[in-house]
């Protein structure tokens, strides 16, 4: 068990800094600095789980332009002794080692559990959890093989970053406004998924991003799902503080 002090624990995902373009993701970067600013003051870790960008790839000698602003700021937090924890999401997946050793904060690639304060907690970004979508879990194999990996840091970064933007934007365009549509607890992935580890073992959080709608559902048992939603058009974060979590909406002041 590791418990905590009067400070809170901060969850948010799904940020996709890089889309649609430069000039509307700088926009929603420096919301996301101002609310990490925000929190500072009584954060004790800070958990971003996935997609943290819409598209990364870490050459030897090159990252992907841009995101000073959010990189500077994750720095200063890891500098002063916040924990800063990032979990790698289906569209950042190629985070290797910069943000470790340039910001400090600590990468995670699969959920985790942690306990606060007796209460238990799953923590991951979702992606591949849960029945169906097997042409993404195909493709995630893929991406996760190093040998893959080698090859595409073949690519000079000009096309290699442009070419993966560029399929991460179709990809994000041509599932529309699904995301944005809440199919019921029978037909959610993710909940499912949820469901089957409680016949294992309890937990009494699951908090997840991916899914791209804000979601606080009471499983039963003293089981509850988070889902952090998405940055580009309805901002959402959770905190836990001490005794229970709960799922908030940015707030005009953190704006």
């Amino acid at each position: 068990m590791n418990p905590i002090s009067s400070k809170k624990i901060y969850f948010a995902s799904d940020f996709h800094l890089g889309a649609p373009n430069p000039s509307v993701s700088l926009v929603r970067e420096k919301k996301v600095v101002a609310w990490l600013k925000s929190i500072q003051h009584d954060a004790e870790k800070i958990y971003l789980v996935g997609d943290i960008f819409d598209f990364w790839f870490e050459y030897k000698r090159a990252i992907p332009r841009g995101y000073t602003r959010l990189l500077g700021t994750l720095s200063e937090l890891c500098d002063m002794g916040i924990e800063v924890h990032v979990f790698t999401g289906n569209h950042d997946m190629w985070i290797f080692d910069y943000l470790t050793q340039e910001c400090g904060v600590i990468l995670h690639r699969e959920p985790i559990t942690m306990t606060w304060n007796d209460k238990k907690c799953m923590i991951g970004h979702g992606d591949g959890l849960g029945p169906g979508d097997y042409g993404y879990k195909f493709i995630k194999r893929v991406f996760a093989n190093r040998m893959c990996q080698w090859l595409f840091a073949r690519l000079h970064p000009n096309f290699g970053i442009w070419l993966a933007s560029s399929l991460s934007s179709y990809s994000r365009s041509s599932t529309g406004d699904k995301d944005r549509v809440f199919l019921g607890e029978d037909k959610e992935w993710l909940i499912i998924w949820c469901k089957e580890q409680l016949m294992r073992e309890h937990y009494d959080y699951f908090i997840f991003g991916h899914r791209h709608y804000p979601l606080q559902i009471d499983l039963g048992s003293g089981s509850t799902y988070i889902n952090l939603g998405e940055w580009m058009s309805e901002p959402h974060y959770a905190v836990f503080d001490g005794n229970a979590c709960e799922l908030k909406k940015l707030n005009a002041q953190a704006r």
